[in-house]
Formats: C-alpha cells, sequence, structure tokens
C-alpha cells in the first residue's frame, strides 16, 4: 500500500460512474478460440477416492529438477476440474456480455461451430474463422501451467482475414462498436500484418471503435526478430485510433528485453522501455502485487491486494484486461482504469466467478482494506 494506490482508487472511485450509469454498447473481440481443461496435478494419492493437490508450481519445478538428476523418467497424475471456452475473444466476451454489452466475437470457434461455442454464445455475433486450440490449464497456488495445442491462429494475417472472412464484412462489425480488443500476437505471428490491414483501412469506417486493446501474450514463444520487426505495428494503428497493449510481468520483461536488454530492471522501467518501443496510447503492466500503466503523461504504480488461496488463476489476465476495458470505456484515467483492472481480476481469483457491475463497484470501494 503506498500514497500513489490510494490517488488511484479515489479516483476510480470518482471517475467510475456506478453500475446504473455504464453506458453499455458493442464491443468486439478477435480472432483467436480456445476449449480449456481446467486440471490439477495429484501430489500424492491416499486410496482410489483420496488424494493430495500439488499446490505449488514451484513443487512441480522440484520434482521435475530431482527427475533430471537422478536422470529418470517422471509421471504425474492429473485431474480434469471443469472445461471451458478460452482464451481471449472467449474471456472478455464473457465479461461484458454479463455487463450488458453487446459482444461480437470474430475467431477460431470450428467449422460447424463446436457446441461449446455455440452454448455459450450462441446469442451474440459470433462468427468463426477456423479450428480452436485446446489448452490443459494446470491451476497452482503461485501461478499456472498452460499446455496449448494451438488452432488456426498460427497462420492468420491481414489476407487470411479476407478469405476466411472478408474484409468488408469485418469493418462492418466495427463500425459503431466502442471497443476493438485483439490477442494474442503470442498465438497468431502474422498479428502484426493484421494491425497494419486495419490501420490502412480504418478511415473506411465511419465510426469506428475509440480504443484498441492489444494483448501480446506470452511472447516468450516468439523470437527477438520477430519481436522487433512488428514492434511498429501498433505505432502505426496508434496513428488513426488509441492502442492500449496489456500484458502481464513477465511478458512485460521478456518485450523490454527484446527491444533493449538490460540487467535487473525494475517493473515500471520494463513497462516504460516498451512503451518507448511500441509507441501506444497506454502500455500495462499487471502483476500478482502490482499494475503499472506508462502514458505519455508518465508511469503511474498501483498495488494490488494479495489473496492467500485463489479459486482460480487461469484467465486472471484476460478478467484484468476486461475491467481495464471497461475502464477504457467509461472514461476513466489510466491509474483509476488500472484500479478496475485489478478489481475485475481480483474478484475472479477469489471467487472463480465473473463479476457483475455491483461486485465491481463493490470491490473499488472495498479495495484499501483489502490489504
Amino acid at each position: 500500500m503506498d500514497d500513489a494506490t490510494r490517488r488511484a482508487v479515489t479516483a476510480a472511485r470518482e471517475q467510475f460512474p456506478g453500475p446504473e450509469a455504464v453506458e453499455t454498447g458493442r464491443v468486439v473481440f478477435g480472432f483467436d478460440g480456445y476449449l480449456d481443461r481446467v486440471r490439477e496435478v495429484v501430489a500424492d494419492r491416499t486410496d482410489p477416492t483420496s488424494h493430495e493437490r500439488l499446490p505449488t508450481l514451484s513443487g512441480f519445478r522440484d520434482r521435475v529438477d530431482r527427475s533430471v538428476e537422478e536422470e529418470s523418467s517422471l509421471s504425474f497424475e492429473w485431474l480434469e476440474n471443469g472445461r471451458r471456452t478460452g482464451g481471449h475473444t472467449c474471456h472478455l466476451a464473457r465479461a461484458f456480455g454479463t455487463w450488458a454489452f453487446e459482444p461480437t466475437l470474430v475467431g477460431m470457434y470450428g467449422d460447424p461451430v463446436h457446441e461449446s461455442f455455440e452454448v455459450e454464445f450462441g446469442e451474440y455475433d459470433l462468427v468463426t474463422l477456423g479450428e480452436p486450440g485446446v489448452t490443459d490449464a494446470v491451476e497452482f497456488d503461485d501461478g499456472k501451467l498452460m499446455l496449448t495445442e494451438i488452432g488456426d491462429t498460427m497462420t492468420l494475417d491481414w489476407a487470411g482475414l479476407a478469405d476466411r472472412l472478408g474484409h468488408e464484412r469485418l469493418l462492418d462489425r466495427l463500425e459503431g462498436a466502442a471497443l476493438l480488443g485483439v490477442g494474442y500476437w503470442s498465438e497468431t505471428p502474422f498479428l502484426p500484418d493484421v494491425l497494419d490491414g486495419l490501420a490502412a483501412r480504418w478511415d473506411d469506417i465511419e465510426a469506428p471503435p475509440e480504443t484498441v486493446l492489444v494483448d501480446p501474450g506470452d511472447v516468450r514463444k516468439l523470437d527477438r526478430d520477430r519481436l522487433r520487426a512488428g514492434r511498429e505495428a501498433i505505432g502505426r494503428l496508434d496513428e488513426v485510433t488509441d492502442v492500449v497493449v496489456s500484458a502481464n510481468r513477465a511478458e512485460t520483461g521478456v518485450l523490454a528485453d527484446a527491444y533493449d536488454e538490460a540487467a535487473d530492471r525494475s517493473f515500471e522501467a520494463a513497462a516504460e522501455e516498451v512503451y518507448g518501443a511500441l509507441a501506444p496510447t497506454w502500455f500495462v503492466g499487471h502483476g500478482v502485487d502490482r499494475s503499472v500503466v506508462v502514458t505519455g503523461a508518465g508511469t503511474d504504480s498501483v498495488a494490488v491486494p494479495a489473496v492467500d488461496e485463489p479459486e482460480m488463476t487461469t484467465s486472471s489476465g484476460d478478467h484484468f484486461n476486461a475491467g481495464l476495458a471497461l475502464g477504457v470505456i467509461s472514461g476513466l484515467g489510466p491509474s483509476a482504469a488500472v484500479v478496475l483492472g485489478n478489481s475485475v481480476a481480483g474478484h475472479f481469483v477469489r471467487t472463480a466467478d465473473q463479476p457483475s457491475l455491483d461486485e465491481v463497484s463493490a470491490f473499488v470501494g472495498d479495495y484499501l482494506s483489502k490489504f
């Protein structure tokens, strides 16, 4: 807890219009789609019906390290605790649908559309571009392990959007939308080409979204040459609309090192490096203990109230982005919007449930007391 956090929370309380006053409308999300299986690893099995869960990712690592040192094979038992649709498009559409917005999802949902996507999002404008990915999300108290089979996002580029959907149909869906959310660069290597295509056609949209939210995802999957080659696309898109880039702490560090490697750089310094390299309107870095936002006016840092025993951490970053985007749409300033992001994510990791607008407002109201 610090004075900067107190000021940010005060600003969020003053600027957030409240559940009844939020102006809802259309929002568009692209271009992924995942079927997620939420899992836990068994540490010790007592009997056929009883077991102890392996609680930490560090404990998982220790077992792997011992196996490597002993030059032996290793097996884990894991259990499935549920299935859900996932990825940037699904998590953010789920949040905004709960908040009475009208989401459009343009992504990988199968051909024909898989039943899981149809059941959950069939009442929305759902446009499929190809086959979804499949992720086993292993939950630990100190992090998560994502084992992913990537779908058709791997080959998606601007020309591919023309083939699978048509540029005019995409631009029609952006007409009058309050926000375009795009994720993830890590799973869509040609995403900079898509952003360049959008920038070139942006003026063809009579009432385009005022903000584009870009989530790079786990950019450790991309080599530095690709990260460097794609960096200017965000700046070019920012010339025609406001671009907000949001990445977690680890991703922020990877991006910073790709553009200017340095030793012992702080989270704030890494975020500032990425902001300078990508040239968006805002760059936001979010973490379990602190989130930062860098704009042309400077850097703000907001502490995050910790939770000792989270119910779920998978997609906590997407929930942060949903709250951040809600703040942007609602006209909040940078640090206040980050408080909203922390609040939506904070509610989710504590309950494993999507918060209502009333619950978001209540979390912001109680934010300081949670430290």
